[in-house]
């Protein structure tokens, strides 16, 4: 019965309840008509009069009711951080899921906003296994201190930073992932004081945000690239407020809306008396914001700074540390980790194609064992594939191919192993491309993988190297698989497609075969990893082959194929990020 209810919670106290009011009126006015919503006004006092211009409001599609929170906020108070303009009102949607069990899913909706779309298009959102559904945070976006303190305070991009101030919250997610435990446990750790619960939702929801189109929170602040007639929400944020700025922008809308409610003269007061001592103080307000952010970017012990000195192997924040240098440097052929000191591989130390009967013996035990070692990866959670999508454009291949991906972890090739083992393509043989010095100098268990499980390594030796193609131009010809890391590099956990490299598409040109490109894609789990950093769900990615154009010379062939290739992979980034890809190179 509840699920046929359209949950939407506002928070908001006696001297804020009006523009609620306000809200809610431009809401109901534009709800579809046909379905039912229920309206909780989440509060620790609001006066009887107030409850009474809310309650004319109810209609019969429109249900509110009140929701006294204060024991729930008596229980945190002491910890919460309270600035400015902020009440401890913004604290109150952390406990709609806890206090309402019977929503799977619930809207949120900040008081300072005006609705001019259908409520109801939003709620019926499919957003699947996300946290949340939200729009950008603007400010992070536009301003760079503000995305500076996202990136190197919380530790969530600039332009993953979401706004608060309209959330369809994924309710069952909410209680089965303990957002409110872990909130209550970040309150105990770290005081973020900038957008405060913001922050916390940020970071306890990175990469499980489900992205709505910007029109459904639409911040009056900085750029707004499309008409303002398109905005489903307007989102008053900040000290841009119509009640206090005769001149705030698109403040005619709000007073387009105000002006048929109860509350029109209460509010038209507020802006009457307001003053320029306020009004300068508002001014000192977002100067001094603006301050904090620096300020606590550049703190020793901000958040991010001291998860990363107590909680995470030092090695790791160095490997980061240098992706970040390098990427600046524009070094991104170059690998991040040092590869052990390793020897040179000689033409008499390798039989590529393994065609004798031992090695065919070898082969298929380190395939058992390999499986048996991946299975154990992914039942201890240590190797998590979310999804495969595009398995049709493995699976509709009919020659061989050059299999490219990005580069990012030792065992990413488990990844696309697994893709294979998913197309079934078990006539044709799936191989890899490694590293010389993975194939000479491994020991042990991983060095016996790295030799037998239909491995390729490269040589500094010419004459192996030569071997090396024979052999890998003989595989594709013959209709198998090989996979390529057309970036060279291996950089830890980077999301970033990089730069190609030719060899792939030379293979691809030179044996008449498509490259199928694929991209992995990355999202924190739930769970620690030993090094201190959360466990990555990978979601593969498998673009449609890419073919040489017979029209072409040789080199604008290849020359296209990679064109090609590092389209779609940042399409695939961009689409999968929310986040436009740049690089911070350093240009002269």
């Amino acid at each position: 019965m509840s699920e046929k209810i359209i949950p939407i919670f506002y928070a908001c106290d006696d001297s804020f309840v009006k523009y609620t009011i306000v809200s809610l009126h431009s809401m109901i006015k534009n709800a579809s008509k046909g379905r039912k919503y229920r309206v909780h006004i989440l509060h620790t006092a609001i006066s009887d009069e107030m409850r009474e211009h809310l309650a004319a409001l109810r209609n019969d599609s429109f249900e509110i009711t009140f929701v006294d929170v204060t024991e729930n906020l008596e229980a945190i108070a002491e910890k919460l951080p309270i600035r400015d303009y902020y009440s401890k009102t913004t604290y109150y949607r952390l406990f709609i899921a806890e206090r309402f069990p019977e929503y799977q899913k619930a809207i949120y909706i900040d008081s300072d906003t005006v609705v001019q779309g259908d409520i109801s298009e939003l709620y019926d959102t499919d957003i699947k296994d996300a946290y949340v559904g939200a729009c950008h945070e603007q400010a992070m976006v536009q301003v760079d201190e503000y995305g500076t303190y996202a990136e190197k305070v919380v530790g969530v991009s600039r332009y993953n930073f979401f706004n608060a101030g309209m959330i369809l919250i994924n309710c069952e997610l909410f209680r089965i992932r303990f957002v409110l435990d872990k909130f209550i446990q970040y309150l105990h750790t770290y005081n973020f004081v900038v957008t405060q619960d913001e922050d916390y939702l940020n970071l306890i929801c990175k990469d499980h945000v489900f992205w709505f189109d910007q029109r459904w929170n639409t911040e009056i602040f900085g750029d707004i690239p499309y008409p303002i007639e398109e905005a489903k929400i307007l989102h008053y944020i900040m000290t841009s407020k119509p009640w206090h700025y005769a001149d705030c922008r698109h403040g005619d809308i709000f007073w387009k809306y105000a002006r048929e409610t109860s509350v029109f003269d209460k509010i038209e007061s507020v802006l009457n008396s307001y003053t320029d001592e306020e009004r300068a103080r508002d001014a000192k307000s977002c100067d001094d914001l603006l301050r904090l952010a620096v300020k606590e970017t550049h703190r020793e012990d901000n958040y991010l700074n001291r998860v990363n000195k107590l909680n995470r192997a030092r090695d790791r924040v160095e490997i980061l540390n240098k992706i970040e240098e390098y990427e600046r440097l524009g070094k991104f052929d170059v690998d991040v980790e040092e590869d052990p000191p390793s020897k040179t591989l000689m033409p008499e130390d390798i039989d590529y194609l393994k065609r004798n009967v031992l090695d065919k013996l070898k082969t298929k035990v380190a395939f058992r064992v390999a499986r048996s070692f991946v299975n154990n990866l992914v039942d201890e959670k240590k190797l998590i594939i979310k999804e495969i999508k595009g398995i049709e454009n493995f699976k509709a291949l009919e020659s061989g191919a050059v299999i490219t991906c990005n580069h990012f972890n030792a065992f990413d090739s488990f990844a696309i192993q697994m893709a294979y083992e998913a197309a079934e393509q078990n006539d044709r043989t799936f191989y890899r491309v490694i590293r010389e010095g993975n194939y000479t100098s491994f020991p042990g268990f991983y060095g016996f993988l790295m030799r037998h499980c239909n491995t390729l390594p490269l040589s500094s030796n010419q004459k192996t190297l030569r071997k090396f193609i024979a052999a890998t131009d003989q595989l594709l010809k013959e209709g198998n698989f090989v996979l390529v890391y057309p970036e060279q590099s291996m950089w830890w956990n980077y999301r970033k497609p990089k730069p190609l490299k030719e060899g792939a598409y030379q293979f691809a040109v030179k044996n008449d075969v498509p490259v199928l490109p694929c991209f992995i894609t990355m999202k924190d789990s739930d769970i620690i990893g030993e090094d201190g950093f959360f466990v990555q769900e990978y979601t593969i990615h498998i673009g449609k082959p890419i073919y040489p154009d017979p029209t072409l010379k040789r080199r604008e062939r290849i020359a296209k194929m990679m064109e090609e290739n590092s389209e779609i992979w940042k399409n695939i980034y961009e689409e999968e990020y929310q986040i436009p890809l740049s690089y911070s190179t350093e240009t002269a």
